[in-house]
């Protein structure tokens, strides 16, 4: 909640804690740890954004953040992917989500990062790949130059992408530039791309831009996503699935 707020234009301690209900004692306490991590930048008196457009949070915010909604996405994407398949999985948190469950499976897979990775590795069954070259801070994700190489050199079934921002209008963008040209080379080599998002990634837009919503084949999603993000999904051909509403939980449903 502070985050959130603070991303909206510098706010004083007195208005955080107002605003969560909580002493000044423990929002500056909390400013200190989230100013460590370069979710925000201190000030007298209070806190400021230290977001630029396009970038993100660091990975542990990012992991906690939404982990129900996450889980639930993650869970209807692993159906996608079956046994001996080649699967090309992502970094980031969602990406993350979905290679925690497709663990044992019995597939090959190239992790785009070392969390991924490690998640895939964890249970005996799956042969799991990574590109090597430089891995990134915080998120250990692979996004050189020699990682895009090395995606160029498969081919998968399936690709499962996460994405800072998917606005149908600007397409699908991140915040690293080396990170697009590996989600390009994934897209033009993948038989099926699939991007996993919760619903507020549609209505973003980041730096670099790495394909359109059209190279998709798939997108698994919230309830929540637009009627407009649907309906320009399907017009592009893609196919949208959403997880049940949390308030109604039936079956998986095509958008």
């Amino acid at each position: 909640m502070i985050i959130r707020a603070v991303e909206a234009g510098p706010r004083t301690v007195g208005e955080l804690a107002e605003l969560t209900g909580v002493s000044t004692i423990s929002v500056r306490r909390d400013l200190v740890e989230f100013a460590e991590q370069g979710a925000l930048v201190r000030t007298r008196g209070g806190a400021a954004p230290a977001k630029r457009r396009g970038s993100e949070y660091p990975f542990g915010l990012r992991q906690s953040e939404e982990s129900v909604t996450k889980q639930a996405l993650a869970d209807l994407a692993a159906t996608l992917v079956k046994p001996g398949d080649s699967v090309l999985v992502d970094n980031g948190t969602t990406a993350l989500a979905v290679a925690v469950e497709l663990a044992g499976l019995g597939v090959t897979a190239l992790a785009l990062s070392l969390h991924a990775a490690a998640a895939l590795a964890s249970r005996p069954g799956n042969q799991v790949i990574v590109p090597g070259g430089l891995v990134d801070h915080d998120d250990l994700g692979f996004t050189s130059a020699g990682a895009a190489d090395a995606v160029r050199a498969m081919r998968f079934d399936v690709a499962i992408f996460g994405a800072c921002a998917a606005d149908p209008d600007t397409g699908l963008t991140v915040a690293g530039w080396g990170d697009a040209q590996v989600k390009r080379a994934a897209l033009a080599n993948s038989r099926r791309a699939i991007l996993v998002a919760t619903a507020d990634k549609f209505s973003r837009t980041a730096a670099h831009r790495f394909g359109d919503l059209s190279d998709l084949d798939t997108i698994v999603t919230t309830p929540d996503a637009g009627v407009v993000v649907r309906y320009q999904a399907r017009q592009a051909g893609v196919e949208v699935l959403t997880i049940p509403a949390a308030d109604n939980p039936s079956a998986p449903r095509a958008g």
